[in-house]
C-alpha cells in the first residue's frame, strides 16, 4: 500500500526555511541589482512595487534586529523543528560556515547598514511609476 504525503512540524519547518531562504535571496539579489540596473539602464529596478517590497521587507528585518530578536520565520521554523533556539537563520550561518560566534549587536548592526543602503539606493535610483515598454 502506497503512502501519502502527510503535514508533519518537520515539513513546515523545511518549507519555512525555503521561504526564508527565497527572501533572503530576494534581498541580496535587489541591493546588487539596483545600482547595478541603474548604470545598465534596466528598468525593472525601477518598478515601484518591487522597489516598495525590498524597503519593507529590509526595514522588518533592521526592526527585528534592532529589538533584538530572531527573525519571526527562524523563530517559527526552529519551533516547528523543534530547535527552540532563537538564533537568527544568518547567525547560525555565519557561525557554520567560519566558526566564530558574533554577538546579535554585530547583526543588528549589519542590518541596520545594509537597511541605510537600502533606502539611499531609493533616492539614487528613484523607482518609477510604471514599467515602460
Amino acid at each position: 500500500m502506497r503512502q501519502g504525503w502527510a503535514v508533519t512540524p518537520e515539513s513546515l519547518a523545511i518549507v519555512i526555511l525555503a521561504v526564508h531562504a527565497a527572501i533572503i535571496a530576494f534581498n541580496l539579489f535587489g541591493l546588487v541589482a539596483i545600482p547595478l540596473g541603474a548604470w545598465c539602464r534596466w528598468r525593472f529596478v525601477r518598478v515601484m512595487w518591487w522597489r516598495a517590497l525590498h524597503v519593507a521587507v529590509l526595514a522588518i528585518v533592521a526592526l527585528q534586529a534592532l529589538l533584538g530578536r530572531a527573525c519571526f520565520l527562524t523563530i517559527w521554523q526552529d519551533a516547528l523543528a523543534g530547535n527552540e533556539t532563537g538564533t537568527p537563520l544568518i547567525v547560525r550561518w555565519v557561525n557554520w560556515l567560519i566558526y566564530w560566534p558574533l554577538p546579535i549587536s554585530f547583526f543588528a548592526a549589519l542590518y541596520v547598514a545594509v537597511f541605510a543602503y537600502t533606502l539611499a539606493l531609493w533616492f539614487l535610483v528613484p523607482p518609477g511609476r510604471t514599467l515602460a515598454s
